[in-house]
């Protein structure tokens, strides 16, 4: 191929469809400093469970209009930014807010904007390109895709699981960000483990498990030995308060939910 024939074929950039993760901050109250104290509760333990993430601001569920009006929210920006949230959007049914949004460089969000994301036409990708010229000129490599075919979103590869081959003691922490965690040694009672996919323990589990942090109902819990003093599968929790049933207490069990209940099995 010539380089008057490269350059007249080929474009610097590609369209392709994606689909990357965003995660939605949902605020519920009115008040701003509950909102505050919630965030600094749930958050301030586990400083690494946000990387910078991006996330959706929602103030929808406020009140409307007027209950959103009362939110300063420079100052909720700000706690966001300081455990590690980065929100790049805000839905918002306030005229201030979204004035501040746009002064912000965020996104505004409508009802109409939260499907799936928009098809681009194949024929403005480079695998399209390519394949025109390659009926025009033989010496192109032809794509391995049908020009008519739409543009696929892309998934993220799977990412290999985190790994524990010590004890872990209490006061510890261990979050498997993005995949499955497996302990191959014993969770003590005050440690704490966290996994957005599952949780797999071989050995006795007497601290605290949460599994699918990150909203994932599918996730599960397994483990040798339950003595779990917390159990927790998409914010779905159970604590030590209520026992373990005598038929998985001590023995080798599976946790997962069903119909947004934990449920515990014998493995």
């Amino acid at each position: 191929m010539s380089l008057t024939t490269a350059s007249k074929n080929s474009l610097s950039f590609d369209i392709k469809s994606t689909l990357l993760p965003l995660e939605s901050v949902i605020i519920r109250s009115k008040n701003l400093d509950q909102v505050i104290n919630d965030l600094q509760s749930r958050f301030s333990k586990h400083p690494d469970f946000f990387d910078n993430d991006p996330v959706l601001l929602d103030l929808t569920h406020t009140g409307g209009e007027e209950g959103s009006e009362i939110f300063d929210l420079a100052e909720l920006y700000q706690v966001l930014k300081k455990y590690k949230m980065n929100p790049v959007a805000l839905r918002s049914n306030s005229a201030s807010h979204q004035a501040w949004a746009e002064l912000a460089g965020l996104f505004l969000i409508s009802d109409s904007q939260l499907g799936p994301p928009k098809k681009i036409p194949p024929a403005k990708t480079q695998e399209t390109i390519n394949h025109s010229a390659s009926a025009q000129n033989h010496e192109l490599n032809a794509p391995q895709q049908p020009s008519n075919e739409p543009a696929l979103a892309l998934t993220p590869a799977p990412t290999s699981a985190l790994i524990i081959d010590k004890p872990l003691r209490s006061g510890q922490h261990v979050y498997a960000k993005g995949r499955d965690l497996v302990v191959m040694a014993m969770v003590n009672p005050g440690a704490e483990i966290m996994a957005d996919g599952h949780i797999h323990v071989y050995a006795p589990l007497r601290g605290k498990a949460i599994a699918g942090a990150r909203g994932n109902q599918e996730a599960r819990i397994y483990t040798t030995c339950l003595e779990a003093e917390l159990l927790s599968i998409a914010g779905i929790y159970r604590t030590s308060d209520t026992p373990i049933p005598k038929e998985v207490a001590g023995k080798p069990a599976q946790v997962r939910l069903i119909d947004e209940k934990l449920v515990m099995q014998p493995n």
